[in-house]
């Protein structure tokens, strides 16, 4: 749940808070984090149609890195860690976990589905990196969520399950 003192603190035209909160996915009142992977989805999918995983592991780094320093700027003016507002780490999660997931119905539904588990459960050391300080406790947490749920699409694949 978003509280409305953190949205009076946000400035809507720093091009940092937008993409912290990946284009206002952030903004939405329930689940913003499920809306912020939704939200990156569709862009990821295009990077590997478009450019295969080498193409989708470059976008994914350099969104990472420029990830890094919205989730910096948003906490600096707002005075707030790791706020449900801030999704662009999402973005950067799911597309980790798209850098082995088939282009298909299934294997896009098991991305999503096997992301948002391990984000919210935070199986060690998911948890570990989310008590980091700072945007990287921000940003690490979601990598480490978007490795195990590409761990786990890569051995589905791998088995000829997906």
């Amino acid at each position: 749940m978003l509280d409305k003192d953190l949205i009076a603190k946000l400035n809507m035209k720093d091009p940092a808070i937008w993409l912290a909160t990946w284009f206002g996915c952030g903004l939405i009142k329930k689940a913003p984090g499920t809306w912020g992977t939704l939200g990156g989805l569709p862009l990821g999918v295009l990077f590997l149609y478009e450019t295969g995983w080498p193409g989708l592991l470059a976008a994914t780094i350099l969104m990472a890195i420029v990830g890094y320093m919205a989730a910096d700027r948003f906490e600096k003016s707002t005075g707030t860690h790791d706020a449900g507002a801030i999704v662009v780490d999402e973005v950067v999660g799911i597309w980790v976990t798209l850098l082995v997931t088939p282009l298909t119905h299934i294997g896009l539904i098991l991305a999503f589905v096997l992301f948002r588990v391990f984000d919210i459960f935070k199986p060690w050391p998911v948890s570990y990196f989310d008590k980091m300080p700072g945007a990287f406790g921000v940003m690490a947490d979601d990598v480490m969520a978007g490795l195990y749920a590409a761990l786990c699409i890569g051995g589905l694949a791998y088995a000829g399950i997906i």
